[in-house]
């Protein structure tokens, strides 16, 4: 049975902790995520020096230190959804930030494989047809056969704008979802992708229609394929918390992983959203290659400067040194 004095030098620095991020301005997920794990922690030893009889100071004290957490936990919940916009334009790109192995991971699962695709479909056409049955590859040749310059209907655009809302949705979702298999599913579902989309451009351009699906897909592909990536490292970041649980059970260790991807979800879904609309409206319309060649490179260069720049500048108020217990005044 631990005196008192032992039992406040044993927890002393995670409360101490939980009281530094009681004071912070901003909270994002991975802050949300401890500072969920402190408040279960807090409430186990408020219980315990209770049942202890360790005086009115100290339980006063943590029943403080419980309540503010509990009201910052669960009000702070219902403000970050009242300003979804400030989840998308700062806490999704600090997350992708810190998520940078993850991403890396997805990065390279996706693209080595679609750079496979396409080289050996070019080298070889067909390679194609062990990727994709005949049928396929002859109706995306066909799809690209005309030049998108002679436009499409409008209402044809407001369809289409729906049906590549849910596909990329499904896609995405599917490298997400399936992280949760220890990262497999994630891995498959990038590797396929990847190889799937590249040897559909490869055969393409390898029957000549080349410059008809660059011109189609320049304009949208940063966004779309990003967001593919992102997603993909959302549930490899799902898949490795199972691995890596470090002091936690495998749920709860789930549980703060997922808690952590929620900024990545909602910047993958808004990139999706972008994604649809520009592949509706701007991929098919009339306007000249070399200006959908243009708008295609400023909207690579936009994304990587948002991924690496934005919300650089926000900065949480820390204190320099968190407080104490104070246990003959816990006032």
């Amino acid at each position: 049975m631990k005196t008192r004095d032992e039992f406040v030098v044993q927890k002393q620095s995670a409360w101490s902790e939980l009281d530094s991020l009681l004071v912070r301005d901003r909270l994002d997920g991975s802050d949300l995520s401890r500072l969920s794990a402190l408040y279960r922690a807090v409430c186990s030893d408020l219980m315990a020096a209770r049942a202890a009889g360790f005086g009115t100071d100290l339980l006063g004290h943590l029943d403080g230190l419980a309540a503010r957490a509990h009201a910052v936990l669960y009000g702070h919940g219902r403000r970050r959804w009242q300003t979804g916009l400030g989840l998308l334009l700062s806490d999704f790109p600090r997350k992708l930030r810190e998520s940078a192995p993850f991403m890396l991971a997805a990065a390279l699962l996706f693209f080595v494989p679609f750079a496979l695709g396409l080289a050996s479909t070019l080298l070889s056409p067909k390679f194609a047809e062990t990727v994709l049955p005949p049928a396929a590859l002859e109706e995306m040749a066909e799809m690209y056969s005309k030049s998108v310059s002679e436009g499409r209907e409008s209402g044809t655009n407001a369809t289409m704008a729906g049906f590549y809302v849910m596909n990329n949705v499904g896609i995405a979702f599917r490298c997400f979802a399936t992280g949760i298999l220890f990262g497999v599913g994630s891995i498959f579902f990038l590797v396929y992708n990847g190889l799937v989309i590249g040897t559909v451009v490869g055969h393409v351009t390898a029957v000549g229609h080349g410059q008809n699906i660059l011109a189609f897909i320049c304009g949208h592909s940063a966004y779309e394929l990003g967001a593919i990536v992102i997603s993909g490292a959302a549930g490899l970041r799902l898949g490795w918390s199972l691995i890596a649980t470090g002091n936690l059970t495998r749920l709860g260790s789930l549980r703060v992983a997922a808690l952590g991807t929620v900024p990545l979800i909602a910047g993958a879904a808004g990139m999706l959203l972008i994604a649809a609309a520009v592949e509706a409206f701007w991929s098919p319309s009339s306007i000249p290659y070399p200006v959908k060649y243009a708008f295609g490179g400023a909207s690579l260069v936009t994304v990587f400067s948002f991924w690496a720049f934005a919300a650089r500048g926000t900065r949480r108020r820390d204190h320099e040194k968190p407080s104490h217990v104070t246990l003959e005044d816990p006032a």
